[in-house]
C-alpha cells in the first residue's frame, strides 16, 4: 500500500503504458482527462467486484428495512451503499465467531431478503486507493490501460493487447493474465471457502 496512490496517479500510469500524455486532474481540459474521468470509477468498481479481495472485505450487521417484502420472505435488509457489487460475499445469521454461512436468503433490489431477525454479511466495499495493495494497483492499471487504449490511441490492437495482459486469453474466461497473479497473492492466508463460495466466482 502506498500513500501516494490516487485515482490520477493510477490513470497516469495507464496513460504512460499507452505512450500518451499524462493529466494533472480529471478536469484539466485535456482529451485524456475527459475520457479517464468517465471511465475510472467504472473500471475501479468493476475490478473490485470481480473477486472477494481480502483487503477490501468488510463485515457488518445489516439494518432491517421498514415494512415487509412482498414475497415469501419475512424481512429485508438494506445492503451497504458502498458495496461495489450490491452482493454479499457471505451471509450469517449470527455475529458470533465461527458462525455458519447461511443459504436461506435472496438478493432483490439491493436488499437481502430472509426470515432471520439478524443478518451479518461480508462484502467488498469501494475502498480508497491509498488502502489498496500493490498487486491490486497493478491490476487496476492494466485494466484501465485496456479501457483507455482505443479512445486514447484509436488502436483496437492495443486494447486487445492490454485486455489479454490483464485478464488472459478468451479460453481463460477473464480469469487469466495478471488477474490470476493478483488473486493468488490475495488468497494467501485467506480461508478457501471465501473464494470457492463467492457469489460472482462462477459468473461468466
Amino acid at each position: 500500500m502506498a500513500a501516494g496512490d490516487t485515482d490520477v496517479v493510477i490513470t497516469n500510469n495507464a496513460l504512460r503504458l499507452l505512450g500518451a500524455n499524462i493529466i494533472t486532474s480529471f478536469t484539466d481540459g485535456s482529451k485524456a482527462s475527459g475520457i479517464a474521468s468517465n471511465l475510472y470509477t467504472f473500471v475501479k468498481k468493476h475490478t473490485l467486484s470481480m473477486y472477494p479481495w481480502k483487503f477490501a472485505l468488510r463485515k457488518v450487521e445489516l439494518a432491517q428495512a421498514t415494512g415487509s417484502p412482498v414475497n415469501e420472505w419475512q424481512y429485508h435488509y438494506t445492503m451497504p451503499s458502498n458495496s461495489v457489487s450490491g452482493l454479499p460475499v457471505a451471509v450469517f445469521f449470527s455475529g458470533n465467531a465461527n458462525a455458519p454461512r447461511e443459504l436461506g436468503f435472496e438478493i432483490y433490489e439491493g436488499k437481502v431478503l430472509t426470515n432471520s431477525t439478524k443478518v451479518y454479511i461480508d462484502y467488498v466495499w469501494d475502498i480508497t486507493e491509498d488502502l489498496m495493495p500493490t498487486y491490486f494497483i497493478t491490476l487496476l492499471v492494466y485494466q484501465l490501460t485496456w479501457h483507455l487504449a482505443e479512445p486514447i490511441t484509436d488502436q483496437t490492437s492495443k486494447a486487445d493487447y492490454w485486455k489479454k495482459h490483464a485478464l488472459g486469453n478468451p479460453s481463460e474466461q477473464v480469469r487469466g493474465g495478471y488477474f490470476r497473479v493478483a488473486t493468488q497473492i490475495d488468497a494467501q492466508g485467506q480461508p478457501p471457502h471465501i473464494i470457492e463460495d463467492y457469489v460472482l466466482t462462477n459468473v461468466r
